[in-house]
């Protein structure tokens, strides 16, 4: 079946934080894209699924569910952390950079957790924000195999540190024969200028089982540093950001 998703063309660009989105004043445009599909038939039996999450929270918000589903199917999942998200807050005297490296790779797992994935976990410790000044040495502390199938964000997905991770994985999967899909996660966002550039791409609709759609819900309200209002500024994950991220039983990667 045919797959609708909401998108723009951004006419306007305001100053953002560096884990915030920046936003435009235009309208959706509703446009078919492609088949769904289910997360078994994106991942053989036997292949070790690897997500590369640029921060601890990317593996669950865009994606979470698909996961959540191969892990139950009985794929083996390594979830390869290339930062602890410790700048999210760069003006806040309570979510400080110290205590963002604790609490959000505990947030993280956490909700994976909720979703019943048992992971390995590998955290890279690369500086968050300054991923694209790492992208090369990324890409050599992957540990991948041509038997992996490798989810990243979009290489054109509105932050640095998403498309560095993309350009990495991509050029570690092209060096050893493994598959990679990139999935959409601030650009999945309406009000995201980032969201434009999906504008005559293909998207795959990635169907979830109902249950872990609702775990997945259970599992982003985990991400408390990132959900909360804090000191006069607004969350860093805002509700038009959840609902792009939680559309029914339908996850998105591109096609």
């Amino acid at each position: 079946m045919d797959a609708v998703i909401a998108q723009y063309k951004p006419k306007m660009r305001v100053a953002h934080r560096p884990h915030a989105p920046w936003v435009s004043n235009a309208r959706p445009i509703a446009t078919p894209r492609s088949q769904s599909t289910t997360p078994e038939q994106l991942v053989p039996a036997g292949q070790r699924v690897v997500v590369l999450a640029p921060h601890p929270d990317d593996e669950v918000l865009a994606l979470g569910a698909t996961v959540a589903a191969l892990a139950r199917a009985g794929r083996e999942v390594l979830i390869i952390a290339a930062t602890d998200g410790e700048a999210s807050h760069p003006h806040s005297t309570r979510w400080t950079p110290e205590t963002l490296r604790t609490v959000r790779p505990h947030e993280s797992e956490l909700a994976l957790r909720r979703l019943a994935i048992s992971p390995q976990v590998l955290r890279l410790g690369l500086p968050d924000g300054g991923l694209p000044a790492h992208e090369r040495k990324l890409a050599e502390l992957l540990p991948l195999g041509s038997n992996d199938t490798v989810f990243v964000p979009w290489r054109h997905d509105g932050h640095p540190d998403h498309e560095a991770c993309a350009r990495a994985a991509l050029s570690a999967c092209r060096t050893v024969g493994a598959r990679c899909f990139e999935f959409p996660v601030w650009s999945l966002v309406p009000s995201h200028a980032a969201h434009g550039r999906l504008l005559h791409r293909m998207l795959q609709r990635v169907e979830v089982p109902a249950d872990l759609a609702d775990a997945k819900r259970h599992a982003i309200s985990a991400f408390a540093s990132q959900l909360e209002p804090d000191e006069g500024t607004a969350a860093v994950l805002q509700q038009d950001a959840l609902g792009a991220w939680q559309q029914g039983t339908a996850e998105w990667i591109m096609a």
